[in-house]
């Protein structure tokens, strides 16, 4: 019998699993993808932006409802353990001018490799093109490649992922698996997602084009960053820290020009305009850019001419929309198992042994490394509160 089963080769069944070899147990990672941390290896191609280098307190903020659960992993694994540890893996990283920290290889690959090559030395199995169906009795059951499989283990430690990108393995099919045994599983939604806008063909030439320094609310939430029209709608990551207001329906807002308080853009608005359009008058005196005017009368189209009525709404400009892009284009989902039904080791009350990490959480945050600690933070939690019920 293996001491440990991990299901799910993505970043937090990987941590759960080097959690478990270090500490001298035999495990088996199965995947029901061809290749480990396809998603990992996706959301590095870009830059693999692996934490955020600011103060416990400021980073843990950012988890919202969830913080207080996540506290004891992330002060176990945070933004200062994720760099000690990438770096004893190999990698060079370095820190961006917003505190997002970036292996200087830009790439997700190279740490996989030597990750995975540290967990084989210590005796790592693998399988992949395994999925997980469930349990047979005290064991684990698979439909593989060679027909069903069944894995006795002492512990085991799921790390199925979430519920979007589903061609890279986070389907969430899992979910039914464990609601057929009672087990609560809280419905899924989109996290870090895009909205949907039917735009008119005035906004066809800015598609693509971005809406830099933007101040974004809803609810109360805000953010400062960039947004990008495009053709289905609004993208980017200015949007994603207010993913649980809109979804609950608060009302987007944006500023489109943040530095200037409504009585500069007033008094600005009131120079003489002349012979100049309305969209000269604002490119020249408040300097918005041709999307952010494009944006304002597709919206808000005819616009007031009187001064503090159109600054007003430069200021607080109200986004119609029709909800967030489809799940599987979230770069995250919120819901899945509530920490309620797991005892503070991150194991479910309801079947001892058996212990959750990751996306497979009831967890969300916004991107800029805090996905990628959380998993991490606890897929090593997971796998150590495992090492301690073989024990």
């Amino acid at each position: 019998m293996l001491d440990a089963l991990v299901i799910g080769g993505g970043p937090a069944g990987l941590m759960a699993a080097d959690a478990l070899l270090s500490a001298g147990r035999t495990v088996l990672v199965a995947e029901a993808k061809p290749s480990l941390a396809r998603k990992f290896l996706m959301a590095g191609k870009s830059g693999l932006n692996l934490t955020k280098d600011e103060p416990p307190a400021a980073f843990l903020a950012h988890f919202g409802e969830a913080a207080a659960s996540l506290r004891p992993m992330l002060q176990q694994f945070g933004p200062a353990q994720a760099q000690s540890w990438a770096r004893d893996l190999g990698q060079e990283l370095f820190v961006g001018s917003t505190g997002r920290v970036f292996p200087k290889v830009m790439k997700a690959s190279p740490l996989l490799r030597a990750w995975l090559a540290q967990l084989t030395s210590l005796g790592l199995e693998s399988q992949t093109r395994w999925r997980w169906t469930g349990w047979h009795g005290a064991e684990a059951q698979f439909d593989t490649p060679d027909g069903i499989e069944t894995i006795a283990a002492k512990t085991t430690i799921l790390a199925c992922g979430g519920c979007s990108w589903a061609r890279l393995g986070a389907d969430g099919r899992w979910a039914q698996t464990l609601g057929a045994q009672g087990i609560d599983v809280r419905p899924f939604a989109p996290a870090n997602f895009g909205l949907r806008l039917d735009w008119s063909d005035h906004m066809r030439p800015h598609f693509g084009a971005p809406l830099k320094g933007v101040r974004l609310s809803a609810g109360q939430h805000w953010s400062r960053g960039e947004i990008v029209l495009s053709e289905r709608g609004l993208e980017g990551g200015g949007l994603y820290p207010l993913g649980p207001a809109l979804r609950a329906g608060a009302v987007l807002r944006l500023d489109l020009r943040p530095d200037l308080d409504e009585a500069q853009l007033v008094s600005r608005l009131h120079r003489p305009k002349g012979k100049q359009s309305l969209s000269n008058h604002l490119r020249r005196t408040l300097k918005m850019t041709k999307p952010a005017l494009a944006l304002l009368r597709e919206v808000a189209g005819p616009l007031p001419t009187e001064p503090v009525a159109l600054a007003r709404l430069i200021k607080r400009l109200p986004v119609p929309h029709d909800g967030p892009r489809p799940m599987d284009e979230a770069i995250s989902t919120a819901g899945g198992l509530p920490f309620d039904a797991l005892t503070p080791g991150l194991m479910l009350t309801s079947r001892p042994g058996t212990f959750a990490a990751g996306e497979m959480l009831d967890w969300e945050a916004p991107t800029g490394g805090y996905l990628l600690t959380a998993c991490l933070a606890t897929g090593l939690w997971a796998g150590r509160h495992a090492d301690a019920y073989c024990g």
